[in-house]
């Protein structure tokens, strides 16, 4: 599906060239993490930067904080299995993540207009991140693959229906995932980096810290206390609550809206907990979600710029065992959000219903005679991201 935000892409391309210049922010801190002698080790998040903090006491983590560097520098949510057990990257293969990286800085230029400010500065993110140098988001299992799933979600992730899925036809709208249908990018899949609108902002109160989502969706979260919804009641971005364990920000979430994408039933379908826009992870946006899953976040700022956000997602329905991922997010003042105009004049919907249908009576008539026809989903079906380190 090609019809998200169509009302703002356009502005999300220029926004991209624009904030792109500062990817160098908060990338050259003096306390970056910089990978071990031991390359498959993983090595604890720093705690010995403080903060400042807000005037009701909490630690002050108020500001923008994108995720476009970690899209833009290709570095996948599974880890290519070429490196192994690698957490981080050698020098030759950080080489040529860097020229990637460069030539992807020299393709706009320093003129008028559009290419007026460049995307200067995402070798030197590459270069002098900590996360520059890593082989992917997801850090266990140590061999950085997600874990098998359950013999049950496996048959609903081949028997689910969405955009994304080869043959498959349209009658409904139960035949597109929520976020193709502007609902929701599903959760945690709303907290890693998409191909554009990866913009977060972070506002606190005293008793709450609200993350707000460029793409579809904002968190209000409850400091201290519990809470806890009835376990009847979901969402789309669960039942958060969050607490302090010194200078971390933990953040535990329950009662995701739970459901599969095979049912017919639109109440009971859910959105995938990872969606293959983000890139590295398994195809075709149908991985169901129990009423099990729950997730435990942990943030941290590990200097003025850069916070390291750390997520482990758990459903024993679902899938075979925990996972957890660890990213950086780099403070960009400068950044634009960008309304996220995903269904205001969305017709392609019906678009799609209507020519599937067609396509079916036509081929029942015998009118598709001689006609080659090809799914351009098929290209989904496969990663086709690459990491230039990989290669």
């Amino acid at each position: 599906m090609r019809h998200h935000g169509l009302a703002s892409r356009s502005a999300r391309a220029v926004s991209a060239i624009a904030v792109a210049a500062s990817f160098l922010i908060g990338a050259t801190s003096a306390v970056a993490q910089q990978p071990p002698s031991d390359l498959t080790v993983l090595p604890p998040v720093p705690t010995s930067f403080t903060p400042n903090k807000t005037p009701w006491g909490d630690y002050d983590f108020r500001g923008t904080w994108p995720m476009e560097n970690i899209n833009a520098g290709r570095i996948l949510f599974q880890r290519p299995k070429v490196f192994g057990n690698r957490v981080w990257v050698n020098d030759a293969e950080l080489a040529k993540r860097l020229a990637a990286a460069q030539k992807s800085d020299s393709s706009f230029g320093e003129g008028e207009g559009v290419a007026a400010r460049g995307t200067k500065g995402l070798a030197g993110w590459v270069q002098n991140s900590s996360f520059g140098h890593r082989t992917s988001m997801l850090v266990s299992p140590a061999d950085g693959q997600l874990p098998a799933l359950t013999p049950q979600a496996q048959a609903l992730y081949k028997a689910g229906r969405s955009s994304w899925v080869p043959g498959q036809h349209y009658d409904w709208v139960d035949d597109f995932d929520s976020w193709d249908r502007c609902v929701s990018r599903g959760f945690p899949a709303s907290m890693y980096p998409f191909r554009y609108n990866n913009g977060i902002r972070i506002f606190q109160s005293p008793g709450y810290v609200v993350i707000a989502l460029e793409m579809l969706g904002t968190r209000v979260i409850p400091i201290g206390g519990n809470n806890q919804w009835p376990k009847n009641v979901e969402s789309w971005m669960g039942n958060s609550r969050g607490h302090w364990e010194g200078k971390t920000l933990v953040i535990e979430t329950t009662n995701i809206k739970s459901g599969d994408s095979a049912t017919r039933d639109p109440f009971k379908r859910a959105a995938s907990p990872l969606n293959m826009a983000t890139q590295g992870v398994p195809p075709l946006n149908t991985i169901p979600t129990s009423t099990q899953a729950k997730t435990v976040e942990r943030l941290t700022m590990t200097d003025e710029n850069t916070i390291v956000h750390e997520l482990t997602y758990t459903d024993p329905e679902v899938f075979t065992a925990p996972w957890t991922t660890r990213i950086e997010w780099n403070r960009d003042e400068g950044y634009q959000f960008f309304e996220y105009a995903c269904h205001e004049g969305n017709v392609q919907l019906r678009g799609y219903i209507s020519s599937s249908r067609a396509q079916r009576a036509n081929a029942a008539a015998g009118k598709n005679a001689g006609v080659k026809e090809v799914d351009s989903r098929e290209r989904f079906a496969q990663p086709f991201d690459r990491d230039p380190a990989a290669q």
